[in-house]
């Protein structure tokens, strides 16, 4: 084919080539650091973007998790804090009911330790109803209790398995030592209650090991939240890594590809203006 030709211009098919070649790059560095991402949509990378958008759907599971697992610790701190409380004025009653095991014991002062037992169990049944959080109790199964009671599973992680939470019978506990008058009123009949094998302290050391029980689910549960949030921080860096754009890298492409750019247009321009050189040869 001749160069010299006013029907094809072969200079000017080069150099338009190049400059849409030069286009192509440009829309594409643009686009990443108009976006911050090397693979935006499935367009720039399916295979990578389908990656991706599986690693977001496993980060948001897991905030998801983490949240339950928020709720759920203010529900074990709100227990833990009611069954102190229940413990502590278990201790204050076990004293209460040494004194009452001794014989010596008699008439008004008899009747003033039954009505301070009585009153600190009245304290207890009020730690039990108002363990609640959220309208959820552990403990509270009394009449009256603020929350609804029943075994606690909290989903644990991306895959939704659950970690069981067990209940601590309040009403159980509170029918167990609510003990009558007749009960309190003989020094051998009270000492049988507080021995190693009496009813009081069954009860004392049945919350004593709740309280243990409580405070492993309360180092699970943050020992869980934990470990979700150090697996989205992994996540989240190998998604970065997998589609976060150079930004200098693509700052200094940018730069580069809008002088080709120019240059492009430059040499577009003389490579169409060439066939006016041959309308001198008819002059």
């Amino acid at each position: 084919m001749s160069l010299n030709s006013v029907n094809t211009n072969m200079t000017a098919m080069i150099a338009l080539q190049s400059l849409d070649a030069t286009n192509t790059q440009l829309a594409i560095t643009q686009k990443q650091i108009s976006t911050g991402y090397r693979v935006a949509d499935s367009t720039d990378d399916g295979a990578a973007y389908a990656i991706a958008q599986n690693i977001r759907s496993t980060v948001g599971a897991l905030t998801s998790a983490n949240q339950q697992l928020g709720n759920v610790q203010g529900l074990l701190t709100t227990t833990q804090s009611g069954l102190t409380n229940i413990s502590n004025t278990m201790a204050s009653m076990r004293d209460v009911l040494v004194k009452l095991s001794d014989g010596n014991v008699q008439s008004t002062d008899r009747t003033n330790y039954e009505q301070q037992y009585k009153s600190l169990l009245g304290n207890l049944q009020t730690f039990i109803q108002d363990a609640s959080y959220n309208g959820k109790t552990l403990i509270g199964d009394i009449t009256g209790s603020n929350g609804k009671f029943g075994r606690i599973a909290v989903a644990r992680n991306e895959s939704g398995s659950s970690y069981g939470i067990a209940t601590f019978s309040g009403s159980a506990l509170y029918g167990s030592i609510a003990f009558t008058s007749t009960q309190l009123g003989g020094a051998a009949t009270v000492q049988a209650l507080i021995t190693a094998t009496g009813t009081f302290l069954n009860q004392q050391n049945a919350v004593g090991e709740q309280l243990n029980t409580l405070g492993n689910a309360i180092n699970y549960v943050n020992n869980q939240v934990t470990y979700n949030n150090n697996k989205i921080d992994a996540l989240n860096s190998g998604l970065g890594a997998l589609v976060d754009a150079d930004l200098a890298k693509e700052s200094a492409q940018l730069t580069s590809l809008q002088i080709r750019q120019q240059l492009g247009t430059q040499a577009l321009s003389l490579a169409n203006s060439a066939p006016n050189s041959l309308l001198s040869l008819f002059r």
